[in-house]
């Protein structure tokens, strides 16, 4: 069985009082938060939370109105926190060039912060049933607050099947963003694995920018996920950018800052359909075949100077991510392969030839059988062929290089 998680978002609508007793709440829970991370900080980063609670639990409860359930929270709250900041750190080790003119890699961990994680903006964790539950028929929702529990109305669009599917709610997160009230919820279900027996659907999918996805499956049919209309966009808010930078005021940096948030949210948007659609067009046990483009480099030697940023930095990895996750909902997975040669590789005679790809016509050629492909639809291919690969048993599947018969 594999555990699936999700996060839904409800919008809260508390009127004056409420939202008043959920600010005052969320700000002593803020204020909690940043002391035991201080404490943390000062203790040589000692992550027990059972450390925590005896040190801090008797004073919190002295002199914080927050509730016992509440103060349990902000513990786990904030070694939360510096958990994932751990394995962030851990990501991206600090490099340098030594006297050799080599580069060096040392891994990082807590120590190399020079200040506490601060909490910067209001929050309250609360616990199912002892701190928020939904009443009058899922009409409304009960939240705990400093002097009472309170109820209000909410609204639930885009998250409403979860209420009516096998979902387990979990811890929330009270949050308060651009004088909105929302409660985020944690979700679990327990799906089926996906079973390789049975000869289950591969698809191949080769990601780029002039298609963001181009897939291949195992009836020989193929989807292309055209990509024009991102790198036209992409282009435009790489010139705003670039304006906004040479004026170096104040006013141009906020704007850069909230540029960057909405290209974010875009990318990450685009990224969430492309997986759905993926996902939708092939249904469940299907096998989807992925590059594992881990420390790849991509080569832009091939495209325009004002598209070469566009190549390096869209978020290959979050589509993968997205569509891992959503492949397991419907009982299909996400397998990795080996990058080398996939788009070099004839799939008729198995010839490995870097000419044969010509980049200007977007076309491949072998030079030794005569086979004519979309370079995308090749790479494509020969991805499926590896995800073939690894249901037949290969670990590891990779293309081996085949020179040209004599």
């Amino acid at each position: 069985m594999v555990k699936l998680g999700r996060t839904i978002k409800l919008r809260l609508y508390p009127d004056t009082e409420q939202a008043d007793e959920f600010l005052v709440m969320s700000q002593e829970y803020q204020r909690l938060a940043n002391i035991v991370s201080q404490w943390i900080f000062d203790h040589e980063f000692q992550l027990s939370w059972l450390k925590i609670n005896h040190q801090l639990y008797k004073r919190f409860r002295q002199e914080s109105p927050l509730n016992s359930q509440m103060v349990q929270s902000v513990f786990r709250t904030v070694v939360a926190r510096y958990k994932t900041v751990k394995e962030q750190m851990k990501q991206h080790p600090y490099r340098f060039k030594n006297e050799e003119n080599k580069w060096i890699q040392i891994p990082k961990d807590l120590t190399w912060l020079v200040k506490p994680i601060h909490f910067r903006r209001p929050q309250a964790d609360l616990v199912r049933q002892s701190n928020y539950s939904f009443v009058d028929k899922m009409q409304q929702i009960s939240i705990s607050t400093l002097s009472k529990r309170t109820k209000l109305r909410f609204t639930d669009k885009g998250f409403e099947k979860y209420f009516t599917e096998d979902w387990k709610l979990g811890t929330a997160k009270l949050v308060h963003n651009r004088g909105k009230w929302f409660l985020h919820i944690g979700i679990t279900k327990e799906t089926g694995d996906f079973d390789n027996r049975n000869n289950p659907k591969i698809v191949g999918v080769d990601r780029g920018l002039r298609f963001l996805a181009t897939a291949f499956d195992s009836e020989g049919k193929t989807l292309f996920f055209d990509g024009q209309k991102i790198l036209r966009k992409r282009k435009k808010l790489l010139e705003t950018r670039r304006q906004l930078q040479s004026k170096c005021t104040k006013s141009a940096k906020k704007k850069l800052k909230k540029l960057a948030q909405r290209e974010n949210r875009w990318m990450t948007d685009v990224n969430h359909r492309l997986a759905k659609t993926l996902v939708a067009a092939y249904g469940s046990h299907t096998l989807f075949a992925l590059e594992d483009l881990t420390n790849v480099t991509f080569n832009t030697d091939d495209l325009p100077k004002s598209l070469r940023n566009s190549h390096r930095s869209w978020s290959f990895f979050q589509l993968e991510l997205f569509l891992t996750y959503k492949a397991q909902a419907i009982q299909s997975t996400v397998v990795k392969v080996n990058p080398a040669f996939t788009s070099q590789r004839c799939p008729k005679c198995g010839l490995v030839e870097k000419a044969n790809r010509h980049h200007d016509t977007h076309e491949y050629w072998c030079k030794q059988c005569q086979y004519r492909c979309n370079d995308d639809r090749l790479g494509a291919m020969n991805i499926a062929m590896l995800g073939q690969d690894w249901l037949n048993g290969i670990k590891r599947p990779k293309i081996k290089k085949l020179t040209a018969i004599g």
